[in-house]
C-alpha cells in the first residue's frame, strides 16, 4: 500500500509539473475552459446582478466572446483589485477581464494587452454637501476624500492631495456609506462606476474635473512569462475592435465614449 501511494504521488507530481510546463493556451485547450478573473461589483463592466446572479457589463460580454473564439467553456473567478496580482500570479485564472487600470505598480508584476477603455477620475458627493461645490473644493483642509484600498485611485489621490484627508476603505459599500452619511465628503471613482451612482441612487452628485485630471487606460491582464498567451489576448482585443463587438457591448452599457478605438 505504501509503495502504491508513493507511485501515485510520483505520478501526480509528474502530471502537475507537465501541466505547469504547458503554456496557458495548451492548458485552456486541455481543460476545455477559460478561467477569467472578475470583480463582480463593477457596474457596466462585470456586475453580478443581485436578482438574477448573472454577470452584466462589457467585460463580462467580452469574456463570453473570448471563450467562444477559443472554442472552450468559461469559468468566472471572483477577484478584486486588491487580490488581482496574487490571483494571477497564483494561476487562479488565465486572464483578468474587469477594466484593470494600467498602473506602474501593476506593470511591474503583470503583463497587459492593448487597452480597451480609458477613463478619467471623477468624484461622487451628495446633493446636499455644502463643502464640495466643484472639483476645486476637493483638496482643501477639512475635506475627507474616500477611496477603495487596492484601486488605482488610492496611490493617485495619496500623491495628488495636499490639504484634504484621505480615507482608505475596504469595499465600495463602505466608501459610499461614508459619503452618504457625511463622514466623508466625496469618494473618487471612474466613469463606469460614476454612472452606477447616478443611475441607481437618489443622493449622488457627480463632481467632474474641469480638464483631464489623470487618464488611465484599462486592459486585460495576464501573469508574466507566457508571450504566446499574451499575444493571443492581444489578438482577441484587435478582433473585437475591428468587428465591432467591443463597441456594440460598450454602447449597451452606455460606455461607448470611453472605448479605445485603435
Amino acid at each position: 500500500m505504501k509503495r502504491l501511494f508513493l507511485l501515485f504521488a510520483c505520478w501526480f507530481s509528474a502530471v502537475s509539473a507537465f501541466a505547469q510546463a504547458l503554456g496557458h493556451l495548451e492548458q485552456i485547450q486541455n481543460r476545455k475552459q477559460l478561467r477569467v478573473c472578475i470583480w463582480p461589483d463593477y457596474y457596466g463592466i462585470t456586475l453580478r446582478n443581485p436578482k438574477t446572479q448573472k454577470l452584466e457589463g462589457v467585460d463580462a460580454d467580452m469574456a463570453i466572446e473570448f471563450a467562444k473564439d477559443l472554442g472552450v467553456g468559461l469559468e468566472f473567478v471572483d477577484s478584486s483589485f486588491a487580490r488581482l496580482i496574487p490571483d494571477l500570479l497564483a494561476d487562479r485564472c488565465d486572464v483578468a477581464m474587469f477594466a484593470v487600470g494600467i498602473t506602474p505598480s501593476r506593470v511591474d508584476k503583470l503583463r497587459f494587452a492593448k487597452p480597451t477603455l480609458v477613463s478619467d477620475i471623477f468624484g461622487i458627493t451628495t446633493l446636499h454637501n455644502r463643502r464640495i461645490k466643484s472639483w476645486e473644493d476637493i483638496d482643501k483642509p477639512g475635506t475627507v476624500v474616500a477611496v477603495i484600498k487596492g484601486t488605482l485611485h488610492e496611490p493617485i489621490m495619496r500623491e495628488r492631495l495636499k490639504s484634504a484627508t484621505l480615507s482608505v476603505l475596504d469595499t465600495p459599500m463602505a466608501r459610499e456609506q461614508e459619503v452618504s452619511s457625511g463622514r466623508a465628503d466625496v469618494f473618487m471613482t471612474d466613469y463606469p462606476y460614476s454612472r452606477r451612482m447616478l443611475e441607481t441612487t437618489d443622493w449622488a452628485r457627480l463632481v467632474a474635473p474641469p480638464s483631464s485630471f489623470h487618464l488611465t487606460h484599462y486592459a486585460y491582464a495576464v501573469a508574466p512569462g507566457d508571450e504566446r498567451w499574451l499575444n493571443r489576448v492581444d489578438q482577441f482585443v484587435r478582433d473585437i475592435k475591428r468587428d465591432g463587438r467591443l463597441m456594440q457591448s460598450a454602447s449597451r452599457y452606455r460606455l461607448e465614449s470611453i472605448v479605445v478605438r485603435d
